[in-house]
């Protein structure tokens, strides 16, 4: 009798540990390690595609959530620190779904300067014949309102105020090769 309490304590213990529902990202437009459309990619840089941002939506978000920020990288880029393609912050927390060619700034959001010296989303662009390349679009449960960055903070700092205070976050890849 002593083995099944036992048993049943423990069993207790862990469910309270384990979250219902794990924090989760899915879209419209890309699926994990399937190729992007033309459509997700750069005009410019010699690449000509339509420069949209993905459909992307989530849910179940740790309590405590107050807003979130959305993060694009190719970690194969040849630069030797990766190649940041989006950082959009202070999206807010009732804000679960941006369509296709979102501006984060009606939604409330702000967008960051990324690689290619733009502020905004900015496509995929691999250089040709460098072989497949891996998108990381990540949603990022934030314990605050507001971050204190703006448009010229750079991406590795943006990087790192967001992996040191994130309540958790979710990654959806994608891939392109030219």
């Amino acid at each position: 009798m002593k083995l099944v309490t036992q048993s049943v304590l423990a069993l207790s213990l862990l469910a309270t540990t384990i979250p219902a529902h794990a924090f989760e990202v899915s879209s419209k437009d890309i699926q994990e390690g399937h190729p992007m459309a033309k459509t997700f990619e750069y005009k410019g840089w010699g690449c000509d595609g339509g420069n949209l941002s993905p459909q992307l939506m989530w849910k179940d978000a740790p309590e405590g959530t107050k807003s979130f920020a959305i993060t694009a990288f190719d970690p194969d880029a040849p630069t030797g620190s990766g190649f940041w393609h989006w950082i959009a912050i202070n999206i807010p927390a009732s804000v679960s779904e941006l369509p296709r060619g979102v501006n984060i700034e009606k939604l409330g959001g702000q967008n960051l300067r990324i690689d290619y010296g733009t502020v905004g989303f900015g496509g995929v662009c691999p250089p040709e014949n460098d072989g497949m390349h891996r998108y990381q679009f990540t949603v990022w449960a934030l314990p605050t309102d507001k971050l204190d960055l703006n448009e010229n903070t750079s991406a590795a700092v943006a990087g790192f105020t967001l992996n040191s205070m994130a309540l958790d976050k979710v990654t959806l890849t994608a891939t392109y090769t030219r």
